[in-house]
C-alpha cells in the first residue's frame, strides 16, 4: 500500500528531475560564441554542453526564382565555440528522413552557415549579401558527408540496381595505376580531370563559398572551412568550422545567417529554408 501512495511523488520528482535537465541549456537571443582552447569537431563532443543555444526560425525563401512556397523545416537550434582563430557552429534541425544519395531526381540534406566579409554596423542584405557587400558561406552537404565517411564513388555504390556490361578505363587490358589507365579515366570523367570541386570523391564534407546577392553565388579563392554532419534518430547534427571573420573578437558583434535543405522536400539551390541575419557576439574569458 505505501508504494502505491509513493508512486505519485516519484514521478513528480521524476519530471521536476527532466525540466531541470532542460532549464540547465542557456537560451540566448542572439548566438554567442563562447571560449575554448580547441574546436570540438564531432556534434557530440561535451565541449558544446558549455554553449548556449540559439533557437532559430526559419522561413521560407520566396523571395527569388527557384522559389520554396511550402514550409518544411520549422527551426534550427544553433550553438558556437571559438578558439580565437576559427569559429565552429554546431546545428541541429529536426528531418524524420536520410538523404545522402546522389542519382536523378534525388536532393540532398544540407545546411550553410553564412557572415558578411566585413563587419559594419549596416549590413549587407541577408539574402546572400549584396553588390559590394560580399558574404562568405560555408555550405555543408549530406552526400559529401558520406564520401568523406568512406562511401565509394562509384556506380555500384550509387546505383546498386545498375547492369554495367563495360567501361573502357576499367577495361583488363590495361594495367591498373597505370599512366595508360589514368589517361583513360581522365578522358571518362571530364569534370573531375578539370578540377571541378563537385566531381569525384569529397576530402571536406564542406564547401567555402562567395556571393554578392542572389545569382552571383561562385566558389571561394581557398578552402579552409571544414566539418561533420551525423544523422541522429529525429534529424542532423551537424558541425561547421570556418576561420574567424576579420576583426571579430571579445565584446564585437556582428551577422550570421543559416540555411537548411530538406532533400525529401526537393529542396535544392536556391529552394531552401532560411533565416535573416542573426546578431553574433564573441563571449570574453571568464
Amino acid at each position: 500500500m505505501r508504494i502505491r501512495y509513493l508512486l505519485p511523488w516519484l514521478l513528480l520528482l521524476f519530471v521536476a528531475g527532466l525540466a531541470g535537465c532542460r532549464s540547465a541549456v542557456q537560451i540566448t537571443a542572439e548566438v554567442v560564441a563562447v571560449p575554448a582552447a580547441g574546436i570540438p569537431e564531432r556534434p557530440d563532443d561535451s565541449a558544446w554542453n558549455s554553449a548556449p543555444e540559439h533557437a532559430a526560425k526559419l522561413l521560407l525563401q520566396d523571395l527569388v526564382e527557384p522559389r520554396l512556397m511550402q514550409a518544411s523545416t520549422a527551426e534550427v537550434r544553433v550553438r558556437a565555440i571559438t578558439s580565437g582563430q576559427e569559429i565552429a557552429f554546431r546545428l541541429e534541425w529536426m528531418d524524420a528522413t536520410k538523404n545522402d544519395l546522389p542519382g536523378p531526381a534525388h536532393f540532398m540534406d544540407a545546411c550553410a552557415v553564412q557572415i558578411p566579409v566585413v563587419i559594419d554596423a549596416n549590413a549587407p542584405d541577408p539574402q546572400m549579401g549584396q553588390q559590394g557587400k560580399p558574404v562568405e558561406i560555408a555550405f555543408w552537404r549530406a552526400d559529401w558527408q558520406a564520401s568523406v565517411d568512406g562511401r565509394p564513388d562509384s556506380i555500384k555504390e550509387i546505383y546498386p540496381n545498375a547492369s554495367i556490361d563495360h567501361y573502357p578505363f576499367e577495361a583488363r587490358s590495361l594495367e591498373k595505376g597505370s599512366v595508360e589507365q589514368r589517361e583513360m579515366a581522365a578522358r571518362y570523367a571530364p569534370a573531375r580531370a578539370l578540377g571541378n570541386r563537385r566531381a569525384g570523391p569529397r576530402e571536406a564534407p564542406v564547401e567555402d563559398m562567395v556571393a554578392e546577392g542572389p545569382g552571383t553565388l561562385a566558389p571561394a579563392a581557398s578552402a579552409t572551412s571544414k566539418g561533420r554532419g551525423v544523422k541522429t534518430a529525429n534529424g542532423w547534427s551537424v558541425v561547421i568550422v570556418r576561420r574567424l571573420p576579420a576583426g571579430f573578437s571579445p565584446g564585437v558583434r556582428t551577422q550570421t545567417a543559416f540555411a537548411v535543405w530538406e532533400g525529401s522536400h526537393n529542396e535544392v539551390g536556391a529552394r531552401k529554408m532560411r533565416t535573416g541575419w542573426i546578431p553574433l557576439l564573441m563571449r570574453g574569458q571568464e
